[in-house]
């Protein structure tokens, strides 16, 4: 399967798929850091707290296909949460970001999962991500606890450097590709559907979100990459 992306210059390009993923998590954990890197290939040690919501783009190739991928980053305090319902409203993917050095923004992941399937589409691929393995020394959360889980809540598991650049690309990648999978299967089963029925399916356009009402694909075997 091709994997590849462009910062830019996606004028004129033909869009096979467009892919909402939001960044969710306690504030201070990276989110913003993430994007930055996966967006645009930079980090900015002076980044300052994300007011409001915001996104950025990219555009990729998977399985010879043109995907844009749209990452929404919002601010993690509760002042911002009223923003909630639209953050998350098409929304296909999701990274669920804590902080390994901080306890407290794993002990909040629960609670941040339980809003993210509250408002989320119910097949909405999810990647739990532990960022700033580079600050090993003062590492607080055990990649064990992480897995645990993730394995228990059906998530893929990642830990992840944004300074660095480590195992960014491979999340984000992950759950583009787990997307695309599952739409493409959506898509083949409308379109044998379409070509019985002589009707027209709803996935058939080129831009292509996951719609609410589809029966949920079969059951992903949890990622757990922590290396």
């Amino acid at each position: 399967m091709s994997r590849g992306g462009s910062y830019g210059g996606e004028m004129g390009q033909k869009i096979d798929y467009v892919f909402k993923v939001v960044l969710i998590g306690d504030s201070a954990v990276g989110k913003s850091q993430l994007l930055a890197r996966f967006a645009r290939n930079e980090f900015n040690l002076d980044s300052k707290a994300t007011i409001g919501v915001e996104f950025q783009t990219r555009t990729l190739q998977i399985d010879a296909r043109t995907v844009k991928a749209q990452i929404w980053d919002t601010a993690g305090q509760e002042r911002y949460r009223a923003v909630t319902s639209a953050y998350y409203r098409g929304a296909v993917g999701a990274m669920l970001v804590y902080d390994i050095t901080k306890r407290q923004s794993f002990d909040h992941v629960a609670r941040w999962l339980q809003e993210l399937r509250g408002h989320a589409d119910k097949n909405i691929v999810i990647m739990l991500i532990g960022n700033k393995s580079d600050l090993g020394t003062l590492r607080v959360v055990p990649t064990e606890d992480a897995k645990e889980f993730a394995e228990r809540e059906n998530l893929f598991f990642m830990e992840t450097s944004a300074l660095e650049s480590y195992n960014v690309e491979n999340a984000f990648m992950t759950v583009l590709t787990e997307i695309y999978r599952i739409v493409s299967k959506k898509n083949l089963v409308a379109n044998e559907e379409s070509d019985s029925s002589g009707n027209s399916s709803l996935l058939t356009g080129t831009k292509i979100v996951v719609p609410g009402q589809e029966p949920a694909p079969p059951t992903k075997a949890t990622c757990c990459m922590s290396s």
